[in-house]
């Protein structure tokens, strides 16, 4: 098979990496990539906002799939218009992935199927937003509708938070993103994303994980786009999970369908672990970042044959085999993140880095005279499999004792809460 493979990220160059495995690959395009995607793929410069370039190019090289890996390029309509040049895409259309592109739409489509989720209020102006955020108390959480790439949301421990990120919103910190605000309950709980793949009928579970948003140890600092990950969730008990798929997942598949909108692709469930079960935070419509990353690692079935059989409609007949080792990974982010992060640093030693069970993936890199660089926020992510969280985390550290590159920094307790499960089990 010949597959493009859109995206530039650490999610792309992990699922690029576990594709490459797979017998069925004839040859991989990314477009655009990055130079860790470049080592496995052959970058392709178009712009991915002209879908009819992109669909000449997939029909000039016979691409069989193409993989979609950021929400933005999906929720534009990308896979919808392709499917109209007669080509095969893994990801929503353009109806189903406003799971992802309206927080609204989510929360109503929970309030309609009756799926478990946080109490909220939808508003287009300050006034009403402030009123309800007044009458409600805090603390509380301040979202804009749309896209914001992780970065519009504000959990409120005070009404002058509450208020300042209203403000913020309504006066175009996240552009159209914010021109509606999502206003929800504040939940308690431990959170944990929920992966299924999905083919319009059928929900396939596809893997746990726990992501750390905060930039800094022990969970403080500002909301990033996730600072490391590590998989399974321990919070997601054989039990937990199936109340997910009733609860959750299940109503979820039948409403889109309801709507005429069936959901086919990744659905990736930001879930709340409460006293009374499993809420639904949100939606996306994408493999995570860095979820992603320690998935691939523990995914021991062809990941090509599994996007197939979604796209085909064929999840009912499939299962999937996972690892029982944790996979952790630990993002290298950029002085700056999650602000303005410094780029143009070069960065040394990743072949030094990685060995039997560690993979460093590329997630904001460039070449620059022959040089590797520093050129987004979250630049690489470490990643490591472990019998344990413990040695899985182990490895990965050790990966970055490696890493030459003195303009980057980390978190330095990525799994911190699994660890102090496996001790207290010890």
């Amino acid at each position: 098979m010949n597959v493009l493979l859109l995206g530039s990220g650490g999610r792309e160059h992990a699922v690029a990496w576990k594709m490459s495995a797979s017998p069925l690959l004839t040859k991989l395009y990314a477009l655009p990539g990055n130079p860790g995607i470049g080592r496995i793929a052959e970058p392709v410069k178009l712009d991915v906002a002209d879908h009819s370039t992109v669909a000449a190019f997939c029909q000039e090289k016979k691409i069989d799939l193409v993989v979609v890996g950021p929400e933005g390029p999906l929720v534009a309509g990308i896979a919808d218009d392709l499917r109209a040049w007669g080509i095969r895409v893994f990801g929503p259309s353009k109806a189903a992935a406003r799971l992802e592109g309206s927080k609204g739409f989510t929360k109503d489509l929970c309030a309609k199927f009756n799926i478990p989720t946080a109490a909220y209020g939808r508003f287009s102006d300050l006034a009403s937003a402030k009123a309800y955020v007044k009458k409600t108390g805090a603390p509380i959480v301040i979202k804009a509708d749309g896209l914001a790439a992780g970065k519009g949301v504000t959990i409120a421990m005070t009404l002058d938070e509450a208020n300042a990120a209203l403000e913020a919103c309504f006066d175009g910190a996240f552009g159209a993103a914010g021109a509606e605000v999502v206003v929800e309950e504040y939940l308690t709980g431990e959170e944990a994303s929920f992966f299924c793949l999905c083919d319009g009928a059928t929900a396939l579970p596809f893997g746990t994980a726990q992501d750390h948003k905060r930039v800094g140890d022990g969970d403080t600092g500002p909301n990033t786009g996730g600072m490391g990950a590590y998989s399974p969730a321990p919070v997601m008990t054989p039990e937990m999970t199936e109340r997910t798929m009733r609860e959750i997942i299940e109503p979820t598949m039948r409403g889109m369908a309801n709507l005429g909108a069936p959901f086919a692709g990744i659905l990736f469930a930001g879930l709340m672990i409460t006293d009374h079960g499993p809420k639904l935070i949100e939606y996306n419509t994408r493999f995570g970042d860095p979820e992603c990353q320690v998935l691939m690692m523990r995914l021991k079935d062809d990941l090509l044959v599994l996007l197939n059989a979604a796209v085909d409609g064929q999840l009912a007949h499939m299962s999937i085999r996972w690892s029982d080792e944790t996979a952790l990974t630990v993002v290298m982010a950029a002085r700056g993140y999650p602000g303005t992060p410094e780029k143009g640093s070069v960065i040394r030693g990743l072949d030094e880095a990685e060995g039997e069970g560690v993979q460093v993936f590329h997630a904001g890199t460039a070449i620059n005279g022959g040089a590797l660089v520093a050129n987004g926020g979250r630049v690489l992510n470490v990643t490591a499999l472990g019998k344990t969280v413990g040695e899985a985390q182990a490895k990965a550290y050790a990966a970055i004792e490696q890493i030459d590159w003195p303009q980057g920094f980390y978190r330095h307790d990525i799994g911190w809460r699994a660890v102090e499960r496996e001790k207290a089990g010890a």
